[in-house]
């Protein structure tokens, strides 16, 4: 019966948000020429791919893994440089916060913190929604290469589609300053008012972003604990001092 009920209350309060259009959501994406080297992942300025318009750098697996597994990396997603394949790499940044904050603050100042947090909650749910159909979408008609999808909402959630929109942050690619690549890449805080943090959190904060991969093998996993040898190496492409990289990469040290 509780859960009925804060389904009834959601509900309520979506209806609210449609009626009044005071929540927004924005969103932004783009596709970009790609090859891989090594572990980095190189983005060119045009379909020449003669100049390197930036790159991408990425942590690998370290641990013994079971059966013999080998050790992923995002990298490992993209055709190598000098493979003779034209791959892409994608990216995308979606906020449904606009809004949100006023007006969970307009139900706060009438003390009804309970509906309060519920504008939140729901900004963050919707914001969720939005990474998936837009997701949808590009793997359906905007990049295309899964025009025969027909997956129903049950295997959505489960993501038995192929490709993967890992973000900056989490388990397969930890180190967060990567999301200040994607943000001048995309033009994000321009093209939506999506803002980073000093430390690299977003702001409205119910938004989501990441990177799209197309391969078919391409499969969510977590880097965990690097050795000192990839910190120092991956620290040295960022030219970081090591207390930076001791800071950005402290929970993958082990």
């Amino acid at each position: 019966m509780e859960a009925r009920r804060v389904h009834r209350d959601a509900n309520a309060i979506l209806d609210l948000m449609i009626k009044q259009q005071k929540v927004q959501g924005k969103a932004v994406f783009g596709f970009f020429p790609a090859n891989s080297l090594g572990d980095d992942i190189i983005i060119y300025t045009d379909e020449s791919r003669t100049v390197e318009r930036c790159r991408l750098f990425n942590l690998r697996q370290q641990l013994q893994l079971r059966n013999d597994n080998p050790n992923c990396c995002l990298a490992d997603f993209v055709a190598p440089v000098g493979s003779g394949v034209a791959d892409y790499i994608g990216g995308f940044a979606v906020s449904t916060g606009f809004g949100a904050d006023e007006l969970a603050d307009e139900f706060a100042a009438q003390h009804d913190d309970y509906n309060s947090i519920m504008v939140k909650a729901l900004a963050d749910r919707l914001a969720e929604a939005l990474a998936e159909y837009l997701h949808m979408k590009v793997r359906r008609e905007i990049w295309g290469y899964a025009p025969d999808e027909a997956l129903d909402n049950e295997q959505l959630i489960r993501e038995l589609y192929q490709g993967i929109r890992p973000a900056p942050g989490y388990p397969a690619c930890p180190e967060h300053t990567e999301k200040g690549t994607l943000w001048q890449l995309l033009d994000v805080e321009a093209q939506t008012g999506i803002q980073l943090t000093e430390s690299y959190a977003m702001w409205p904060g119910a938004a989501v972003s990441g990177w799209y991969f197309a391969h078919p093998d391409s499969k969510y996993f977590a880097v965990s604990k690097i050795g000192t040898d990839q910190k120092d190496e991956y620290a040295a492409k960022k030219g970081w001092s090591a207390e930076q990289a001791e800071s950005w990469l402290a929970p993958n040290l082990g």
